[in-house]
């Protein structure tokens, strides 16, 4: 299928799908004419990058855990055991996030709290 189509059918941006394809997440085979051509499996891959984007992950790590994540159920589950730790060291830097977030949050709370 054409980029277009795949775009249609996973309800993501052209614009999305060749950044996607820029930071190797997906890989379209090229016809000869330049077009890109999408398999099957490339619309489940879709979803499969869009639900680690969501969960907090850069590009860099989705290219590195993608090929190891499947699908177990209604949810992305990891298929090979040492995604667990790349998963926690995430999870940890999200969770580091938050706790500056939370602490900013509580500052600027005091400064409203102490105006005039």
């Amino acid at each position: 299928m054409r980029i277009g189509e795949l775009a249609r059918r996973s309800g993501v941006s052209i614009r999305a799908l060749r950044y996607y394809e820029e930071q190797g997440l997906l890989r379209p085979h090229r016809r000869s004419s330049g077009y890109r051509e999408y398999a099957e499996t490339d619309v489940r891959a879709v979803a499969r990058i869009r639900t680690l984007l969501a969960a907090g992950l850069g590009t860099a790590v989705i290219a590195e855990v993608l090929p190891c994540m499947v699908d177990s159920g209604e949810i992305l589950a990891p298929g090979c055991p040492e995604l667990v730790d790349v998963l926690a060291v995430e999870r940890d830097r999200i969770t580091g996030a938050i706790d500056e977030l939370q602490a900013a949050r509580a500052m600027l709370n005091g400064i409203i709290a102490a105006t005039p």
